[in-house]
């Protein structure tokens, strides 16, 4: 019997998708769920919840409860970690409303940009407690990380903390059946092969084919220009695409903040041409926190609760590695053995893994398109510069990610950011370590 961390399992609607999965996954036989939070109440409900579910199925699960963050790892084989440092307030508002002050807007802000930078830096000092614990007690334990921003943290828990880690997301999984629904191709997703590769949130359809092998992105392309299908959810990664040739498998709000060329003051018809929701995610939050009291009724004051598989990867990376029944993922991890090989050794790339009893095995794709590389880099030069500043504890390597970044860069002078980034870390007092 193996045990499962779940580290920030307040994320109640994620811990019923993984869980759940792991629940409905009959191969792995008896195991041990040890839920973890620093939200009693929401750690309950999450409790309760799974429990129902586990009921419901039959399921061979034996759930816990822990408000000892290192009991709860003692003795994993496996950790799932679904923190947010700060959660929506203060930090993710402080993340929005400070840099507004300069005319700086964005859609997300949890992966890249400013926002993007300041959530890596208040989570990492948390990562690297739970580093302390784990190397303590299950130095073996496998880290599926699904908190953002994705790249920079997994990468400074595989390159400075050393764990053993892969990053999830799912934005892969949806990115054919959403570009072929779009353009009304919908009968091609089951019968179609692609190959994905670059970094998170920023990976490239690379190849897609029909059964025969015909290359599906003329049609594609022919269609998303002919006018007769809505891109209006999906524009930026159209314009993108028609572009520099290959279609991005993060959403367009996502997209046009990691780039220059799409949120601009100086021309702002960009926003209603492209469609782009400023302020997205706060909007998200808001009306995830409204929603929740009737989401709990459902999740939690019951005593029946069905689950359906979800498209999370965790389930399946369990199975393969517990069965040795070979699964293919695509993961999160660092460039090291050259698995891109136009991209640096330090980054960390989002590529094919083969999963077995032998854990993450990264799958080799060899270079990316010059055009694609070249945008992928102008975004590991962020992520690079966010972990080494996380290292160091230099505020010099902060401000030198924000100067690099491509969003922030096309829009403030040098010592505009450089002020932005003295004003975010004194509004974040509390939740920064101290940098020099």
């Amino acid at each position: 019997m193996f045990k499962l961390t779940f580290l920030g399992a307040g994320s109640t609607v994620f811990a019923k998708n993984v869980i759940g999965d792991c629940i409905l996954t009959p191969e792995l036989g008896e195991f041990e769920v040890a839920l973890y939070d620093i939200d009693p109440v929401r750690l309950e409900d999450s409790y309760r919840m799974l429990n129902t579910i586990n009921n419901t199925h039959k399921g061979k699960a034996i759930i816990k409860k822990y408000y000892d963050r290192k009991e709860a790892l003692r003795g994993a084989k496996y950790i799932v970690n679904a923190i947010q440092v700060g959660g929506y307030e203060p930090c993710t508002v402080t993340d929005f409303e400070v840099p507004k002050k300069y005319g700086l807007r964005q859609t997300i802000g949890d992966t890249l940009g400013i926002g993007g930078i300041f959530r890596a830096l208040r989570t990492i000092p948390v990562l690297e407690d739970f580093a302390k614990d784990i190397h303590e007690v299950c130095p073996d334990a496998l880290f599926l990380n699904y908190t953002n921003p994705m790249a920079i943290l997994t990468g400074y828990m595989e390159e400075v903390l050393g764990l053993r880690v892969i990053g999830l997301c799912h934005s892969v999984q949806g990115c054919v059946p959403g570009l072929l629904g779009t353009v009304g191709m919908s009968e091609y997703v089951s019968k179609c092969k692609w190959k994905i590769a670059g970094i998170n949130h920023q990976a490239w359809l690379l190849e897609i084919t029909d059964e025969q092998g015909n290359d599906l992105y003329p049609e594609i392309k022919r269609r998303s220009l002919s006018g007769e299908y809505d891109l209006s959810w999906d524009l930026v990664r159209h314009d993108i695409m028609h572009r520099f040739g290959y279609y991005v498998t993060e959403s367009s709000e996502h997209s046009a903040e990691y780039l220059p060329w799409y949120i601009k003051s100086k021309y702002p018809e960009l926003i209603d041409k492209y469609k782009i929701p400023l302020d997205e995610y706060p909007r998200r939050c808001i009306n995830q926190i409204n929603g929740w009291i009737k989401l709990r009724e459902e999740l939690v004051e019951t005593n029946y609760l069905e689950h359906h598989k979800s498209h999370e990867y965790a389930a399946h990376i369990i199975k393969a590695m517990e069965t040795d029944e070979p699964y293919r993922v695509h993961g999160n991890v660092v460039n090291k053995g050259l698995f891109i090989t136009n991209l640096p050794k330090r980054a960390c790339v989002e590529v094919p893994c083969m999963i077995d009893k032998n854990g993450v095995n990264p799958c080799y794709v060899g270079e990316l398109p010059l055009q694609c590389a070249a945008i992928n880099l102008t975004n590991i030069n962020v992520q690079l510069l966010t972990i080494e500043a996380a290292r160091t504890r230099k505020k010099v390597y902060i401000y030198q990610a924000a100067y690099m970044d491509p969003h922030t860069s096309s829009e403030l002078s040098l010592d505009d950011i450089k002020n932005l980034c003295d004003d975010l870390i004194e509004a974040h007092k509390g939740w920064l370590p101290e940098f020099k």
